[in-house]
């Protein structure tokens, strides 16, 4: 098991360098990038003046252009470039920001806790409910808890986040005006005590979370149902309920380990999404996170922040694999990885 775990931490490398550079590639091809952005700013700059007239041609030189060209190193080569940028990025440099001006990695410093709050505390509420309710849903098959709960979560996953985040912003917080429009905390947040702090955080964090928490929460409630269902009708627990083991017992000792092997499949998957959360979501509810740095970096052609958060997003989706095969080995002794 040892060396298969090397393997896939060492196949990590090849992997990151065909992602990167493909998406590296794509940005250098991409029409509209920073420069035809910055040239498109002055120029409705220049036109909003008082007395000006709207110009067809670039407010800067040719030599200007070529200077800009080589500052953010559109001059040469892709692969040249690539590799340039890949050195920097072993040293711990993600560049710097065509939009901000300031370097990559802090700008990502600086929205990484906000994301980390939404995304660990969703995940945590997830498998603290989903688990739960997925054992219930099995045991009272068919009956009115479970045709009950079969509503709310079919509704739940039929909706997409972005649509639950907007119907709960227009009810709860523009209609009945209990929880407040956005943000992360209040303006005056630094102004409370420790239990008000605590309070306005949790309460500006409820309807994000169950935004962030609809659509897996369906998803993992009925993995976690099926599995069970499944492992409650094989042959070796119905054998033991049968030699006189309580049902509770054949449930939870022996049905419920092997039931938690897709959960444990499919956790390595979500680390990528504690960071990166959901762009949409952030951006109803007005959260500063980096899902909402990564849509505006797209839109604004800050390819040195796509870039970074491309580099991040990359090596933890792949590192929440390998952590997948860990759950899954935990969980079930039978598996060797070889």
């Amino acid at each position: 098991m040892k060396s298969y775990f090397i393997r896939r931490l060492i196949l990590i490398i090849p992997t990151f360098l065909g992602i990167s550079l493909m998406v590296f590639t794509i940005t250098r091809f991409v029409p509209g990038g920073p420069i035809e952005r910055m040239l498109a700013q002055a120029q409705q700059a220049e036109a909003a003046m008082p007395g000006s007239h709207r110009i067809s041609q670039s407010p800067l030189s040719e030599d200007q252009l070529n200077e800009l060209k080589k500052y953010y190193g559109f001059d040469k080569p892709v692969i040249v470039s690539y590799i340039l940028w890949l050195g920097k990025v072993l040293q711990f440099d993600l560049g710097s920001s065509t939009r901000y001006y300031e370097p990559v990695l802090d700008i990502i410093k600086s929205k990484l806790p906000v994301s980390l709050f939404y995304g660990i505390l969703a995940m945590i509420l997830s498998y603290s409910v989903c688990i739960p309710l997925g054992i219930l849903k099995a045991i009272k098959h068919r009956t009115t808890i479970d045709n009950a709960t079969s509503v709310i979560v079919f509704i739940g996953y039929a909706i997409p986040n972005y649509v639950v985040a907007i119907i709960l912003l227009i009810t709860f917080s523009s209609w009945l005006n209990i929880f407040p429009l956005g943000g992360f905390t209040s303006d005056n947040f630094y102004e409370l005590s420790l239990i008000g702090r605590i309070w306005d955080l949790l309460h500006h964090a409820i309807l994000p979370l169950i935004s962030y928490m609809a659509g897996s929460f369906a998803v993992m409630t009925f993995m976690m149902k099926n599995s069970l269902m499944d492992h409650l009708a094989s042959d070796f627990v119905r054998t033991a309920i049968a030699k006189g083991l309580p049902f509770k017992k054949a449930v939870f000792k022996h049905a419920f380990r092997n039931s938690l092997i897709p959960l444990a499949t499919n956790f390595g998957n979500n680390i990528s999404l504690i960071l990166m959360g959901s762009y949409l979501v952030e951006k109803i509810f007005n959260i500063d996170g980096m899902g909402l740095l990564g849509l505006e970096s797209v839109i604004e052609r800050d390819y040195p922040v796509v870039m970074g958060i491309l580099v991040i997003s990359s090596l933890l989706f792949m590192i929440g694999n390998i952590l997948s095969d860990v759950c899954v080995a935990i969980v079930d002794p039978r598996v060797q990885f070889k």
